[in-house]
């Protein structure tokens, strides 16, 4: 199997070169395409890019918070002491994400890992038929995805992820993944929201951000919007107006289930804070936007979290190729320019 590294090297290599990378995932109920960076991707969509709250470049889409200065001045071991550089903040492409009934299928690298003869502690099929609206259960795989890096269109390492290509993440081996009532040792919380008041008050969420191009409510934790509950953080949903509505449901609870985890950690667009990131256990909804690849790719626009599936999903769910997504986060990236 290539290693991380020389995956790294061959995605470079389609970016510069503007060819299409297009392997179709072997099997029949396992589909999707190696992402291509070039059209696959909303360019677009890493902007406002600001220094301080001032925007260089605009963007169509809401903003987070900004420092209010332009120069900060980060803390740093000796002999340095400190260092002086600009507030930038950007949207990130930072990671991909693989939606899918079938196990170890990995919709955006266009292939299938052989699910029937590898380990699935946390995995399992669903016998819910899928055209019902009554639920069904997912897998879900997180990519490290750092194409700022690679493209060099940003030169600060402070200020993009420099990891290499890496599946950070498979749900067929979490143990939590497919059992709602472990998964609360994750989610304790959750029996607080699992009423008719709390969930009513997702509704505001979900009609602010369909129709008044405004970021989600943080404050609001508990709720994904139009979407449906935060909880369980499982990949078990009860209720599925749409494939791709489930889908992206499923999208934002991992996103979730890795920040209470640890292992997603935030930048903070605030003066000082700036100079560091740290977990977060709660979701900062506000600082992630989602567009899909697979298995058709959407590059012309990107969505909020929580935002209503309706104004978009015409048109990209094909019922050939089964429950088989892709998408790709953009994270806020707030940072300090050295």
């Amino acid at each position: 199997m290539s290693s991380p590294q020389s995956l790294g090297c061959l995605l470079a290599a389609v970016c510069l070169l503007s060819v299409p990378f297009n392997a179709r995932a072997q099997g029949a109920s396992c589909t999707g395409t190696f992402v291509n960076p070039m059209t696959d991707i909303c360019w677009s969509c890493i902007f406002p890019f600001t220094i301080g709250r001032v925007p260089i470049i605009p963007g169509s889409l809401p903003d987070t918070r900004n420092p209010s200065m332009p120069i900060s001045y980060c803390p740093k071991p000796p002999p340095v002491y400190l260092q002086i550089g600009l507030n930038i903040g950007y949207w990130e492409p930072d990671t991909l994400v693989d939606v899918t009934r079938v196990p170890y299928c990995m919709v955006n690298m266009g292939m299938s890992l052989g699910g029937e003869n590898l380990p699935q502690i946390g995995g399992r099929t669903t016998h819910r038929d899928n055209d019902a609206s009554d639920g069904a259960f997912y897998h879900g795989h997180w990519y490290k995805y750092p194409i700022i890096y690679w493209l060099q269109i940003i030169q600060s390492g402070a200020c993009m992820a420099t990891d290499n290509f890496d599946i950070a993440y498979l749900t067929e081996i979490d143990p939590l993944w497919d059992d709602d009532e472990l998964a609360f040792i994750l989610n304790p919380e959750a029996i607080l929201f699992g009423n008719v008041t709390s969930q009513l008050a997702c509704a505001t969420e979900a009609i602010a951000t369909s129709t008044n191009n405004v970021l989600p409510f943080d404050a609001l934790f508990w709720c994904m919007g139009s979407q449906g509950s935060a909880y369980p953080l499982t990949g078990t949903t009860n209720y599925r107006d749409t494939p791709i509505q489930a889908g992206t449901l499923i999208l934002e609870r991992l996103n979730y289930k890795l920040h209470r985890q640890g292992l997603v950690w935030e930048s903070h667009g605030d003066d000082g804070a700036i100079c560091y990131q740290t977990p977060m256990p709660i979701l900062p909804k506000s600082r992630y936007r989602y567009q899909m690849t697979n298995t058709i790719a959407d590059a012309a626009w990107a969505h909020p979290y929580t935002t209503t599936t309706v104004i978009w999903e015409s048109g990209h769910d094909n019922p050939v190729s089964g429950d088989n997504f892709g998408f790709i986060n953009f994270k806020k990236r707030n940072c300090v320019f050295l």
